[in-house]
């Protein structure tokens, strides 16, 4: 593969299968005849792959059809989505600010209309965080709810295949060929609870847009959310450094990319121990707050996302994942969609529900767009 510095979020594109739905997918999702190089110099002579990953498999036996496999941050190990090896998206709709990552290309291929939808995989926001960036639907399912067999990393105790989409009707479809069952189209939206964590201007904004839509939530407070954005830092570093390690002895790791790796070695028992701890206390007050309301809304990003020329120094920028890393760590589902701009960049609600109750998302989310364009 030879460098890139701006693409249309592909690095290969292809044709498999035949249906009424375009998808592609994540350069972290093996598809059979395929090298699954996670955008990685260190990984360009791999084996091809000689099975799809099951929700590849899952799609293509649903009447999709694959058109390719799609950029992204080195080894999925970033959130510029930033990439001059394997490519750099343009960010379609706002080409000044990032694309966002790691699934950068997932998204831009979203945002360009060149599919229907398509996969990214989500560790600690990495398709709600460039779905808010390219102002499109990123969905996050509950830890486990999607089948990671055939997804690079092996192992993981926070990653989750997600899916992209522009509009509520084709995510609906998606999900439901991935088996995930969304239920009938709601009447009335459920009560939800409003977390203030992003910055005045942009909670402001999203609370007037759910006020628009006839949508007072109460404020509720989540105290535990910055810990369990920290824990989730010290538990990927950990899980990254165990999976990834290995292909740093070549030094064709990117130097901002490896030294991330790096400190993963350094994470104590006594870190994980503490960071598990975090986990239960913060899941525990996530399902506390579920019990009493079907629906969580906050910020995306607590901060309007940067341009390419801000978001230079990718150590910078690992503060936009704050509000969206915690429900990694829990497990919860999340969607985010984008509601409005504040000057020419946009601003994503994102919604979280219980465990087991992915579809609520999908339904929420069918609400709130068709009360928009109506």
């Amino acid at each position: 593969m030879k460098p890139v510095y701006e693409s249309n979020g592909y690095v290969e594109q292809f044709v498999l299968g035949e249906g009424d739905l375009r998808f592609a997918v994540k350069d972290t999702l093996d598809v059979a005849g395929h090298q699954t190089r996670a955008g990685c110099p260190a990984l360009a002579d791999v084996p091809v792959a000689g099975q799809h990953a099951s929700v590849v498999s899952t799609l293509l036996e649903k009447r999709c059809q694959l058109t390719g496999k799609t950029t992204l941050h080195e080894l999925a190990f970033g959130v510029t989505g930033i990439n001059p090896w394997s490519g750099t998206p343009l960010n379609p709709r706002y080409p000044a600010l990032i694309p966002g990552g790691s699934s950068s290309g997932s998204a831009a291929v979203v945002a360009y209309g060149d599919v229907d939808f398509s996969l990214g995989t989500d560790t600690g926001g990495s398709v709600r965080m460039p779905a808010a960036c390219c102002g499109i639907l990123g969905f996050k399912p509950g830890f486990g709810v999607l089948s990671r067999h055939g997804v690079m990393p092996a192992q993981s105790s926070l990653d989750c295949v997600g899916v992209f989409a522009s509009d509520a009707a084709v995510l609906r479809q998606a999900m439901t060929r991935l088996s995930v069952p969304v239920g009938e189209p709601l009447d009335a939206l459920p009560a939800m609870a409003f977390i203030s964590a992003a910055s005045e201007d942009i909670d402001a904004t999203l609370l007037n847009f759910l006020e628009q839509q006839g949508v007072t939530p109460q404020q509720a407070p989540l105290p535990d959310l910055n810990d369990a954005h920290r824990a989730g830092l010290t538990l990927i570093s950990h899980e990254n450094w165990q999976a990834f390690s290995p292909l740093l002895s070549g030094h064709q790791v990117s130097p901002d990319v490896a030294s991330r790796i790096r400190a993963g070695a350094d994470v104590s028992a006594e870190a994980l121990d503490a960071a598990e701890q975090i986990r239960a206390t913060f899941t525990a007050q996530v399902d506390a707050l579920l019990a009493k309301t079907p629906l969580l809304a906050l910020a995306t990003l607590p901060e309007l996302p940067p341009t390419l020329e801000e978001a230079a120094d990718p150590l910078g920028v690992v503060n936009l994942t704050r509000l969206v890393r915690p429900f990694n760590l829990s497990g919860h589902p999340a969607i985010t969609l984008a509601v409005a701009e504040r000057r020419g960049r946009p601003v994503s609600l994102q919604l979280i529900a219980a465990k087991g109750h992915d579809g609520l998302l999908v339904q929420a989310v069918e609400w709130l767009t068709g009360r928009r364009q109506a």
